[in-house]
């Protein structure tokens, strides 16, 4: 028999997802994939698990480590009912939150929304079958592609991809900051950081930023701003944490160290979009496109989205769980509409 629901994605929007769908009695089945380095650091989990000390989500007032965070929602997932694919089968064991994700979940490989059942494939090329499918596989920083970046970024040594989520952390206050990147994320991302930090300093390969005009204004008139032009980041300096970053000038080819207490790195983000294969309308950027900016509709009926491969503005945590919430209630009444409740 076909799954009522298929979840693709273990962040905190898929999660969530499953947490709805599951107490709704859909017995939903999750797809949570595995760790990637290549072309981009991928964690099942989203991007907490590249967080240290998660202070800005509700209900966590002395703060929590955010792999411990995502163990805890899947956990809360599977006492209700969830089920995940894995090496073995649909397993409903979970992740322990001081060990962090199985090894053994699957990624999901492919799908094909062109008739109903929807059909996914897994790792291992078995088929399964669904009437709805919730995509909530979230959109991955694009990091330099330094070894001791992504190390450090892993280890909570100072490397981050947002400055919302990390910079108020006391590691960073009163620190020289330094953030890769010159396009509108880049300056807001600096101009965020300049409320904790002593000075920032951003990176930026060309001589002119791409940010707008207006948000380039905002960088240039900041006094804790200043623009290293013509710099591009060749290595991550620190073991234990950052200790500073080596610079290499592209117009000559000169190297420079410059001491960083913390290191943002904010050249865009890539939706993990590229297993949908054109099955889902995208937009210019490759994010899911919503029919509706309330719901969690997609161009396809039945097949809906939530999170961060769907939502290019916010990327935060609490918004990802709240549309995995609206994503499973928009699928169970989809479900009911249909009789297949």
């Amino acid at each position: 028999m076909p799954e009522k629901v298929i979840i693709i994605g273990s962040g905190p929007a898929g999660w969530t997802a499953a947490i709805y769908a599951a107490r709704a009695n859909l017995e939903p089945l999750v797809f949570a994939g595995r760790p990637k380095s290549s072309p981009s650091l991928v964690l099942p989990g989203g991007q907490l698990m590249l967080t240290t000390d998660v202070e800005n989500y509700p209900g966590f007032p002395e703060g929590v480590t955010g792999p411990k965070m995502m163990a805890y929602f899947e956990q809360q997932a599977v006492r209700f009912g969830t089920r995940i694919v894995t090496d073995e089968g649909m397993n409903p064991d979970v992740s322990d939150p001081d060990d962090g994700h199985s090894s053994k979940y699957q990624d999901c490989k492919s799908v094909d929304f062109s008739s109903r059942p929807f059909t996914v494939v897994g790792e291992d090329d078995k088929v399964y079958e669904s009437h709805s499918v919730i995509v909530a596989t979230g959109a991955t920083a694009n990091w330099i592609g330094l070894e001791n970046e992504q190390r450090l970024a892993i280890s909570g040594g100072g490397v981050s991809a947002c400055a919302v989520c990390d910079g108020a952390m006391p590691i960073f206050r009163n620190k020289e900051l330094g953030v890769v990147g010159g396009g509108d994320s880049a300056v807001e991302e600096a101009t965020y950081l300049t409320k904790f930090a002593s000075k920032v300093y951003m990176i930026h390969r060309r001589d002119k930023l791409r940010a707008s005009k207006i948000m380039q204004k905002r960088a240039l008139d900041n006094p804790k701003i200043e623009v290293l032009w013509n710099k591009v980041v060749v290595d991550v300096l620190g073991d234990a944490s950052i200790t500073g970053v080596r610079l290499r000038d592209t117009g000559t080819d000169e190297e420079s160290d410059r001491q960083l207490g913390g290191l943002f790195v904010a050249i865009g983000h890539t939706p993990a979009t590229e297993f949908l294969q054109g099955q889902l309308e995208l937009d210019a950027k490759g994010y899911v496109k919503l029919k509706d900016t309330y719901r969690s509709t997609t161009s396809v009926e039945g097949v809906f989205a939530a999170g961060d491969v769907s939502d290019s503005v916010y990327r935060q945590a609490v918004t990802a769980a709240g549309m995995g919430c609206k994503a499973a209630m928009d699928a169970e009444r989809w479900l009911a509409d249909q009789g297949l409740d």
